[in-house]
């Protein structure tokens, strides 16, 4: 990255302002520094028929399915207010606080992205995450225990996911990858290209738990599972107030199974549609997956974790498990060995059936929590505030 641009000795000489104000453009090309911030307006070429600047169209909306899920937020939590995105669905998230917290006592915040097809209520109830609620040490300050957690909930769409996980069910769109820091539309090739609206639902909860003045600001966190483990990754690389991420059994949010439309992430404004650029590269990642993963995705998080290492982005550590849920080293070929987990069985049931570890014993693994490492997962949160 060069602190001034390159137009010229003589102009940067006469005046430094006018140098960059004449100079600058909204491709920001010379620029690799993954700052907080995206440009209103940049030209990125477009090479793949049905694809588009930032991967995938939106989501469509499975209106009738959707209006079938919502969650209680019980025991304990708090149902926020109802908010309406910008496609008009409504939105709902919980909040969970303990009671000490107050002004006063600013506590680490935890946003919980949960997986698709199951929801916040039933995800939560399967991990131990919440029942570190008052006592889990996220700030490394014996007097402030705890944490705050707000969970948001996903939609009913259309997604690149095995059978029977590709519709009917809540989830996240990770493939339509528009997140630029402010939350706002970005003008590309002369087109507006809206801000995922799943990734707006999360600023909208996120922002109305700030205001509530009980957050230690340098210590929002990020967990998730499955698919909110790759909505939730997106999402934190683009936003720089999130500190660290610890998710689990993660596919890939920019390369995974019958994708059309995949991104290579870049610190760097991209050369073209096949990459995307992130706004928050720094970000610390611990993913906890299996070496037999559900669908033979255990060779895709070692793809994640390799991509990003190339692209220099993430301090990412990872954590592999067997079905013992004690550490392991390689991923179980009979489970899968594509690094994308571009099987067949994303298409059609008879094809999953061919896949039956994958589909069986990386089922069962990908349902349960690992409930002995969240206390690891949040180790690694409190020692990477912001």
């Amino acid at each position: 990255m060069h602190p001034f641009p390159r137009c010229g000795s003589a102009m940067l000489a006469m005046f430094v302002a006018l140098s960059l104000v004449a100079c600058s453009d909204g491709d920001s090309a010379g620029d690799d520094s993954g700052g907080a911030s995206a440009p209103a307006t940049a030209t990125i070429p477009v090479t793949r028929e049905g694809c588009n600047a930032f991967g995938n169209p939106p989501r469509e909306l499975l209106a009738l399915n959707d209006s079938l899920f919502n969650p209680t937020c019980l025991p304990n939590g708090e149902r926020m207010a109802r908010h309406t995105d910008a496609e008009g669905t409504v939105r709902d998230a919980c909040l969970y606080e303990p009671d000490h917290a107050s002004t006063d006592n600013p506590l680490p915040l935890v946003v919980w992205i949960h997986p698709s097809a199951v929801g916040t209520d039933i995800s939560l109830a399967a991990s131990n995450v919440r029942a570190g609620l008052e006592t889990a040490d996220l700030s490394g300050d014996p007097d402030r225990p705890g944490f705050i957690m707000v969970a948001p909930y996903g939609r009913v769409t259309s997604r690149y996911y095995p059978f029977p996980d590709n519709n009917f069910v809540p989830g996240w769109d990770n493939w339509y990858r528009q997140l630029a820091p402010d939350g706002g539309a970005r003008t590309v090739n002369g087109e507006s290209m809206p801000q995922n609206v799943d990734a707006a639902t999360i600023d909208h909860y996120l922002d109305a738990v700030l205001a509530s003045g009980k957050v230690d600001t340098d210590r929002i966190y990020l967990m998730g599972w499955s698919n909110g483990s790759a909505m939730g990754l997106l999402y934190a690389l683009n936003r720089p107030e999130i500190a660290a991420a610890a998710i689990y059994s993660s596919p890939s949010p920019f390369e995974a199974f019958n994708d059309p439309c995949t991104q290579t992430p870049v610190r760097r404004p991209p050369a073209d549609d096949t990459e995307v650029q992130v706004f928050n590269p720094d970000l610390p990642v611990l993913h906890v997956h299996n070496d037999c993963d559900i669908g033979g995705i255990c060779p895709n998080g070692v793809l994640l974790e390799q991509t990003l290492d190339t692209q220099g982005i993430g301090g990412f550590d990872s954590i592999l498990l067997n079905t013992a849920v004690n550490e392991t080293e390689g991923c179980l070929d009979i489970c899968g060995t594509d690094p994308t987990a571009a099987y067949e069985g994303t298409v059609d049931l008879a094809a999953t059936l061919g896949n039956l570890p994958g589909y069986s014993l990386g089922v069962a693994n990908h349902l349960r929590w690992p409930v002995g490492y969240t206390g690891t997962m949040f180790d690694f949160l409190r020692d990477h505030p912001n």
